[in-house]
């Protein structure tokens, strides 16, 4: 389908509103839409928060003023119009009703509740539809939302600061701090946009994190999710603070349980054959909560388990220019290999320097 200079821009536009939810809109995904009008944009609006008005509606109430306001006007929105009822009314009616004469679509919505609907109500009402303008950025913006719906599990990232010889702490288990502040304030905005932040109990012994952002602006907190499979996790650790946490473990113990459970933590028994949480069917329970990214924050081991179990999406490492030597831990405690062609390899689709450091991110290729 050809799409004009025009339409690309005013998508670019609904895109950019889309990016005002990246923090808030989590379980629903990210949205912006634009309404325009003989080539003037008379109505804008993005999804804010789950229960809020979607961003069609949004848009649509910002067009009052605008004379007839939406009646003949071209609607531009990063993700197929919904067609059914759930917390908000349909958007697709709501477009019908307007009077609009063309809706032009980044990507059709993976969620099965919707999937060719909403467009097929549109062309039924006589409405002239376009579908597929700026397609992969559209879904780059949701890819959490796309996994969930269409693998029932989140996206998992896993993060990994490290120094230019892929160490990530002394042998001796420090490791504030390896890469500088422009660097950690990166990394708690893709905190911020996760839906949860996942570690292990070994991380949680050493560091004592409290896995919270704070180095952005945000109006929620990410579930913490917490992999401890024989409930390790001491009733005094910083995870713990303000609730909001999950723990996975494999063996339960009555004590240890309602400690935890008395802190405020919810606890999940997922165990596998060995006797520890299931990686993959946590993500799949982490789906069923509406959970669409997973920023994982571990060590050497767990980093290890994820990507053997193919639950790594992405990886998120951030390289400071310092060297700390073969004693030191290392980023994966993957098996050796005697032969190349086992090796894992990755796409690398950024490399941006962050302060004195530098981010890459790379996909299972």
């Amino acid at each position: 389908m050809n799409f004009s200079a025009a339409d690309h821009a005013f998508m670019a536009r609904a895109l950019q509103l889309a990016q005002r939810g990246l923090y808030s809109t989590t379980p629903n995904p990210r949205v912006g839409c634009v309404v325009v009008r003989d080539g003037w944009v008379i109505g804008e609006g993005w999804h804010e928060q789950a229960g809020l008005p979607h961003a069609e509606a949004g848009a649509l109430a910002a067009t009052v003023g605008a004379g007839d306001t939406a009646k003949g006007a071209t609607v531009y929105v990063t993700l197929e119009p919904c067609s059914h009822f759930g917390r908000t009314p349909p958007c697709a009616d709501a477009l019908i009703e307007a009077g609009v004469t063309r809706v032009v679509v980044a990507m059709q919505d993976p969620n099965p509740l919707v999937a060719g609907q909403g467009l097929a109500r549109l062309a039924a009402a006589g409405i002239d539809v376009a579908n597929g303008l700026l397609d992969a950025e559209a879904r780059e913006l949701n890819i959490g939302f796309v996994s969930r719906m269409t693998r029932g599990r989140p996206w998992l990232r896993l993060k990994v600061a490290a120094s230019l010889d892929g160490k990530t702490a002394l042998n001796n288990g420090v490791s504030q701090w390896i890469t500088g502040p422009d660097a950690r304030r990166d990394a708690h905005a893709w905190r911020a946009r996760s839906c949860a932040v996942l570690t292990g109990i070994g991380t949680v012994k050493d560091d004592n994190p409290r896995l919270t952002v704070r180095e952005v602006e945000t109006t929620r907190q990410p579930l913490r999710v917490v992999i401890d499979s024989r409930l390790e996790t001491p009733p005094d650790a910083a995870v713990l603070e303000g609730g909001n946490v999950l723990i996975a473990a494999a063996v339960d113990d009555a004590i240890r349980s309602a400690a935890l459970r008395e802190r405020g933590a919810e606890i999940v028994m997922l165990p596998n054959a060995e006797g520890k949480v299931d990686l993959a069917e946590l993500l799949q329970e982490l789906g069923r909560r509406g959970i669409n990214e997973v920023l994982a924050e571990a060590g050497t081991r767990l980093n290890a388990s994820l990507l053997a179990s193919g639950c790594v999406d992405e990886l998120l490492i951030y390289q400071a220019p310092i060297l700390l030597g073969d004693a030191a831990r290392g980023m994966f405690g993957l098996a050796e290999l005697t032969d190349l062609a086992g090796a894992r390899r990755l796409n690398i689709i950024e490399r941006r320097a962050v302060g004195a450091d530098f981010r890459i991110r790379a996909r299972l290729a």
